[in-house]
C-alpha cells in the first residue's frame, strides 16, 4: 500500500519534506489555460470539514511543463500530474505532452465540484486520454453516482489503469446573515464527515473491478487507513489533515502499525477487502 496526497492538498515545493514523506506525491489539477480560480472567498470551515471552491487555479500547462514539473522532479523524483479540463480534448492534450521520465502517473480529475465539467463522460475522457498516452491512467471519480459502480465498469473499459476517489462532496454554509460563505456560493466538501461516504464508494468499486483503486475522503488517522484498505482500497490519500497537520504522514504510518498489532495482522495488505467479505456472507 502507498500513502499518497490528495490532488490540492499539498504544495510541494513550499513542503518538500512533507511530500518526500509520502510515497508518491500528486500535483494540482493542470488545465491547458492559466486559471486564476474563483473570486474569493473561496475557503469556509464547518463544524465537521471544509469547504473549497478553489475553481482549478493553476499556472497553465505549458508553465506546468516548462517550469514546476522539473522542479518537482528535482525534489522529488517522478510525481503524479492531475489533469484536468473542459472538453475530452482538453485533458487528451495535456496527457501527451506529459510523456517523459518525470511523470509517473496520471491523475484525471474528472469530478471537480467547482468548475463546469466536460460534456463528455467520464469513459469518453478516459478513452480519448488512453489513445493518447501510454501513461498510467487513474480517473478520479464523484461519489455522487448513486451507482458508483457502472462508472467504474466504465472508465475501467475505456482504458483506465486505476481509480481514484472520493473527490470531495458539493456542500454550501451560510454566516450570521444566512448569506453563502463562499463567492461561489457552493463549494467541495472535504474532512472527517466524508470518511463514511469515503468508505461505501470505495467498497461499491471494489465489488465492480479488480484495478487498483486510491481510497481517500476524511483520512486523518491510521485506523482511517486500514478501514479504506478494508472496503477494498489499495492505496490511500491524505487530503484536509494536511492544512492542519504536515507531520501527519508519519503519525498516521506510527497509528498504522499499532493498529496493526492490536488486531494480529502482519501487514495491511492482509486487512484488504475484509470488511466485503463480512458482507458477502451476511448477503448469502
Amino acid at each position: 500500500m502507498q500513502l499518497l496526497n490528495a490532488s490540492g492538498c499539498l504544495d510541494a515545493l513550499t513542503a518538500p519534506d512533507v511530500a518526500r514523506s509520502l510515497d508518491a506525491f500528486v500535483t494540482k489539477t493542470v488545465t491547458p489555460e492559466p486559471r486564476e480560480g474563483n473570486p474569493p472567498p473561496r475557503i469556509a470551515e464547518t463544524d465537521h470539514g471544509m469547504l473549497n471552491a478553489i475553481g482549478l487555479a493553476n499556472p497553465g500547462r505549458q508553465a506546468f511543463l516548462g517550469q514546476t514539473l522539473p522542479r518537482l522532479a528535482r525534489e522529488l523524483g517522478p510525481v503524479w500530474v492531475s489533469v484536468g479540463g473542459f472538453r475530452a480534448g482538453d485533458y487528451a492534450e495535456t496527457c501527451e505532452q506529459l510523456a517523459r521520465d518525470e511523470v509517473a502517473c496520471v491523475e484525471l480529475n474528472l469530478s471537480c465540484p467547482n468548475v463546469d465539467e466536460a460534456p463528455e463522460s467520464a469513459a469518453e475522457v478516459v478513452g480519448a486520454c488512453r489513445a493518447a498516452t501510454a501513461l498510467p491512467l487513474y480517473a478520479k471519480l464523484s461519489p455522487h453516482a448513486w451507482d458508483i459502480g457502472e462508472t467504474v465498469r466504465a472508465v475501467e473499459a475505456a482504458g483506465a489503469d486505476g481509480i481514484s476517489l472520493v473527490n470531495t462532496l458539493r456542500g454550501t454554509a451560510l454566516d450570521a446573515r444566512l448569506r453563502p460563505r463562499l463567492a461561489r456560493g457552493a463549494g467541495g466538501y472535504s474532512g472527517p464527515a466524508l470518511r463514511p461516504v469515503a468508505l461505501a464508494a470505495v467498497a461499491a468499486a471494489r465489488r465492480a473491478t479488480r484495478l487498483p483503486i486510491v481510497g481517500m475522503g476524511g483520512v486523518s488517522t491510521g485506523r482511517d487507513v486500514l478501514e479504506l484498505v478494508a472496503c477494498g482500497a489499495s492505496h490511500v490519500a491524505l487530503g484536509t489533515v494536511l492544512f492542519a497537520d504536515p507531520d501527519a504522514p508519519s503519525r498516521v504510518r506510527a497509528e498504522l502499525r499499532r493498529e496493526l498489532d492490536e488486531l494480529a495482522l502482519a501487514t495491511v495488505e492482509d486487512a484488504f477487502c475484509a470488511a466485503l467479505e463480512l458482507v458477502v456472507k451476511a448477503e448469502n
